[in-house]
């Protein structure tokens, strides 16, 4: 069984919400021993979606069934945690239709404004009673509120994910919220694990492409706790359609700044809550000379065992982001690069630093953020990548997942 030790980020109060147009269903379907597994959100109309998928050249059943079947409208969602119902073939595909059969014969709409999910083990077929006989408990007496439906997505992870953010246009007040779940398996290839997100007011599935667009690169693409990409990565974005707002220019400028921040707070609750961490890593590119060169050098660090390791054991060895830095085969110029761990200059002019400071050097590498900064002199193109260190307890937690 899995061993979950409690983040050193996790929230000390998580805000929960009982949201508008949307009803919140949350149950013990059997996918795990204990602790609820199943999440069930029937919206109060057919409302646009906007749905972005793992690049995975080996997708579970849920992304290839939503795929082929959803048009941009939803009624339902369906999530189930602790079975991915991936690499199942034509049978994980049959018990969707099962399921979702039973989903739209119990809230009278089509199979294509049903949009489903699962994570967990890979490879385990599950049988669709299990979520047949929770559909059938549907009713207004046992609904939840956000902090339920967060909980419920939930495999490894230590916290439940959400995020709230309050905004005002032309005198209107409205919310955007969010859930998310993810703590292994996480390498961005489009948006990172599951996320919903929820908009009050009416928008376009065009404008709502925009806003992914606009926001999906320096948020949900830029974290990673172990490179490994999910077969189940999947982020869709629901408009409620509550309000209406006039979207013109100003509006939509001041909607897409808070949905930057909503993706990027779940974005770092998910990496904050990394198998196994016990710090952060905040990798920064300055001066590359392209947006491209910079994202790939950021990464190349972000991943490497070797740096992940040396920051877990508290060492500021800038030799292994050095060898992160040349493994890409990118055009730099060694000698122009300077690193430094904070603000504590290590290396520069292609050699150690004679501005280094090793006792600064040390106190700095105990904090629980580590901030590594390279500046590559080449251009002006900038990136952030945030990832996490490499313990012990994330070989306990992967050596026995499925136990």
């Amino acid at each position: 069984m899995v061993n979950k030790m409690n983040s050193i980020f996790k929230p000390k109060k998580i805000r929960d919400f009982n949201p508008r147009g949307l009803n919140i269903f949350t149950f013990n379907a059997g996918f795990k021993k204990k602790d609820n597994d199943l999440l069930l959100i029937i919206f109060d109309k057919i409302i646009n979606v906007c749905c972005v998928y793992s690049k995975t050249s080996t997708p579970s059943a849920p992304i290839i069934w939503d795929k082929k079947n959803n048009k941009g409208r939803a009624k339902a969602l369906v999530v189930n945690a602790g079975n991915a119902n991936a690499h199942t073939g034509k049978d994980g595909l049959k018990i969707i239709n099962k399921y979702v059969k039973a989903l739209t014969k119990k809230i009278k709409c089509k199979s294509d404004e049903v949009l489903v999910s699962s994570t967990g083990v890979i490879g385990e077929i599950f049988n669709p009673n299990l979520i047949i006989s929770k559909v059938e408990k549907i009713n207004s007496k046992n609904k939840n509120g956000l902090l339920a439906a967060s909980k419920a997505i939930m495999t490894t992870d230590t916290f439940p994910k959400l995020s709230i953010k309050n905004i005002n246009l032309d005198n209107q007040s409205f919310k955007i919220y969010g859930i998310a779940k993810g703590s292994g398996m996480i390498h961005p290839n489009m948006g990172t694990m599951l996320v919903y997100i929820f908009m009050e007011c009416e928008a376009s599935k065009k404008l709502m492409i925009r806003l992914l667009k606009n926001n999906l690169d320096n948020t949900f693409n830029s974290i990673t706790v172990d490179s490994d990409t999910s077969t189940s990565d999947t982020l869709m974005m629901f408009s409620l359609g509550n309000k209406k707002i006039n979207l013109n220019k100003k509006n939509f400028a001041i909607l897409n700044n808070k949905m930057q921040d909503l993706m990027h707070d779940l974005s770092l609750q998910v990496i904050k809550d990394g198998e196994g961490l016990s710090k952060l890593i905040k990798v920064n590119i300055f001066n590359a000379r392209t947006k491209n060169q910079a994202k790939k050098i950021a990464f190349s660090i972000a991943n490497s065992p070797l740096v992940k390791t040396a920051i877990a054991g508290e060492d500021a060895n800038w030799g292994r982001v050095i060898m992160a830095i040349g493994k890409t085969e990118e055009k730099i110029n060694q000698n122009k690069i300077i690193v430094l761990f904070g603000n504590y200059i290590v290396c520069e002019n292609g050699s150690i630093s004679k501005k280094i400071n090793i006792s600064n050097l040390n106190r700095y590498m105990k904090n629980n953020t580590i901030d590594i900064n390279v500046k590559l002199n080449l251009g002006k193109f900038s990136h952030t990548v945030y990832g996490n260190d490499l313990t012990h307890e994330y070989l306990k937690i992967n050596a026995d997942y499925r136990s």
